[in-house]
């Protein structure tokens, strides 16, 4: 199940602006090969103990996988240190919330530390992800959302990432709707500097040039 909207109401999203900016997505896919894969060498120690710490936790593999939809919808294989039990998505696939009740008690020091996202080093590299853009969502999530977020599908103009501008400005618990908006505007406005900002999780909007401005809908929320 999804999670509950706040309001019952449909919210129009306009398809943002895509520049094409050839140097930015060279040095971005470059900085991306080179970390990752330093990433990968000099934490693979830390992470196989993470690797045995899960298995000797909970049963079950300590790597999850699972599709997600990537750039132009593309589906790939995303990877994370499992944090549930394997039973979590028993009853259908769920919204992960931020203190979920389905993790094991080492899942719960992952997700709060967001080492579960170490195996996705192993994405960025293969060039499914880049360490910045909108987190990737499961094409069921995608369905649900645009039947009250019409163009939320917009977010797979761009590459899918590690992090994103809604994650450092709103958090991981942002709702739908209002996570939004923020991809929107890194679609729009992303740059070298902000994606810097966003993996030193300072304020981003402060290398933010302005541009037009984003409606408002009669509920107060933006659109």
């Amino acid at each position: 199940m999804t999670e509950e909207r706040s309001a019952d109401v449909i919210i129009q999203i306009a398809k943002p602006v895509l520049e094409q900016k050839k140097l930015y997505l060279i040095t971005k896919r470059a900085f991306d090969i080179v970390c990752s894969f330093l990433g990968l060498l000099i934490l693979a120690i830390p992470m196989i103990i993470i690797a045995l710490i899960i298995t000797l936790d909970s049963p079950g593999s300590p790597i999850f996988k699972q599709e997600r939809l990537g750039l132009h919808g593309k589906p790939f294989m995303i990877y994370k240190f499992r944090s549930m039990r394997l039973d979590a998505e028993e009853n259908g696939p769920q919204w992960a919330d931020e203190q979920d009740p389905r993790c094991t008690h080492f899942g719960q020091i992952l997700r709060r530390t967001r080492l579960d996202e170490l195996p996705q080093f192993y994405n960025i590299l293969r060039g499914d992800m880049s360490f910045v853009g909108p987190r990737p969502e499961r094409a069921y999530f995608y369905g649900e959302f645009e039947k009250y977020i019409p163009g939320f599908s917009n977010r797979l103009m761009v590459v899918p990432g590690l992090t994103g501008y809604a994650q450092v400005n709103g958090g991981y618990s942002l709702k739908p709707e209002e996570k939004i908006i923020y991809d929107m505007e890194y679609i729009e406005k992303r740059s070298i500097w902000m994606d810097l900002a966003c993996i030193g999780k300072n304020d981003p909007r402060r290398f933010v040039r302005r541009g037009r401005p984003i409606k408002k809908d009669a509920f107060g929320g933006q659109s």
